[in-house]
């Protein structure tokens, strides 16, 4: 397991902000510089120094002297107050972001960025390699969807554990992702922040650290005894084939990756965690490791009992009479949004029936790894759910909430 705190560690992020798929945009439409008024002078200055900038004197209990890392900018110098209580620490802070939006070392904008979008910091570093730093352009879509991907593991594994989860807890993971603000580094390519809100999303935070950590052991282990229990052991700690998946999208392609994390300076280190910027890296070496893991990961969930209700939404045979398909749009007993299930002649029919009279279905069966829990095996005691009228309003409303169905190509409806 490889861990570094220093500050400069990954590099810069910029001020700017770009829009990624299911990750929202921390630039507001003006590009506003954060409130000097609301700036904390602690806060401020916990992120100066994780980003390396070297503290010089300043009067004792009033103010400190902070200068820019490596000499990269001799005029400048922040005057940073110790609290608000002085008569001249609003003008202070007022400076201070000042000269931070001027400034053009990398490391002013990840503070400014850090000031205006409060959270625990999320960093990724892919090396690519490329021209004058410049990479594919594909290159960057991989990162960002490994990231979200990664993202999306550490949701679902917060709030339960699995080996392998499907398309369980997918709607979860996007309500999480939503959350979630991305920030463009300023030196280009390769490189990835985003914000998790703390402590509201604590939880999907620390699993990903918890679990990075114990992928990083459980890949110099098997790498140096050929042992991979090691995997299975940390599915408890939030290791699942998910977030396997994803560190392969990120590593695959590359000469490596680094992923960092800070915690939130407004908010501190959650329990048990020390105040420092984590950093572990993976490497092509990894790869064999971790696709190895990912596969034995998937084939260790079993199929899952369950009793579904859910709404018929798509209705499918090739000839009439005899067995056939329906989608069922689930509303409770289990964590995906539908499932497919092959249904006997009579079984069918009362599908049918229920669709036409706009009723949900009752059924029980066994949620089949094949194919991400998507299908329902051994379907039994298939029936329709009377509702009042409040009840199927109520039915109404969650399905126009989530994404309709299209049929494919080919696919008819009946």
């Amino acid at each position: 397991m490889r861990r570094d705190a220093r500050p400069e560690a990954l590099g810069a992020m910029g001020r700017d902000a770009v829009r990624a798929r299911g990750l929202r945009s921390s630039r507001s439409e003006d590009g506003t510089l954060p409130d000097p008024g609301r700036v904390d002078p602690g806060v401020l200055s916990t992120l100066l120094a994780r980003h390396g900038w070297v503290r010089r004197g300043g009067a004792q209990g009033h103010y400190t002297r902070w200068i820019p890392p490596d000499d990269l900018e001799p005029d400048t110098s922040l005057l940073i107050p110790a609290d608000r209580s002085f008569d001249d620490s609003a003008d202070l802070l007022d400076d201070a972001v000042a000269a931070l939006s001027r400034s053009g070392v990398p490391s002013a904008r990840a503070i400014l960025a850090a000031l205006l979008v409060p959270g625990d910091e999320i960093h990724w570093r892919r090396d690519i390699p490329g021209v004058g730093g410049a990479v594919p352009w594909g290159a960057e879509e991989e990162l960002h969807a490994a990231a979200r991907a990664m993202l999306s593991a550490a949701a679902k594994a917060a709030h339960s554990r699995a080996a392998y989860f499907g398309a369980r807890l997918d709607s979860y993971a996007a309500e999480f992702l939503e959350r979630v603000l991305v920030v463009a580094p300023g030196t280009g390519a390769g490189l990835l922040t985003a914000y998790t809100a703390a402590p509201d999303d604590r939880a999907a935070t620390v699993t990903l650290v918890r679990a990075l950590e114990v992928t990083r052991d459980a890949i110099d282990l098997q790498r140096a005894t050929g042992r991979p229990d090691a995997f299975d052991d940390g599915v408890r700690l939030g290791i699942s084939r998910e977030l396997i998946g994803s560190l392969v999208q990120l590593v695959r392609g590359s000469e490596g990756a680094e992923i960092a994390l800070s915690w939130a300076a407004s908010v501190g280190p959650p329990r048990d965690f020390v105040n420092r910027r984590l950093l572990l890296e993976f490497s092509p070496g990894d790869l064999p490791v971790l696709e190895a893991a990912a596969e034995r990961l998937e084939h260790s969930e079993p199929a899952v009992a369950v009793e579904l209700t859910g709404a018929v939404v798509r209705l499918k045979r090739q000839v009439p009479g005899g067995e056939g398909q329906i989608r069922l749009r689930v509303l409770t007993g289990a964590d995906v949004d539908e499932v497919r299930i092959r249904l006997g002649e009579e079984d069918y029919r009362t599908a049918v029936e229920s669709h036409l009279a706009g009723v949900p279905v009752r059924l029980r069966g066994r949620l089949e790894r094949k194919g991400g829990f998507r299908r329902l095996s051994d379907p039994a005691g298939v029936e329709p759910v009377e509702l009042d009228a409040a009840e199927r309003d109520r039915m109404l409303k969650t399905l126009r909430l989530r994404a309709g169905y299209a049929p494919g190509p080919g696919e008819d409806e009946r």
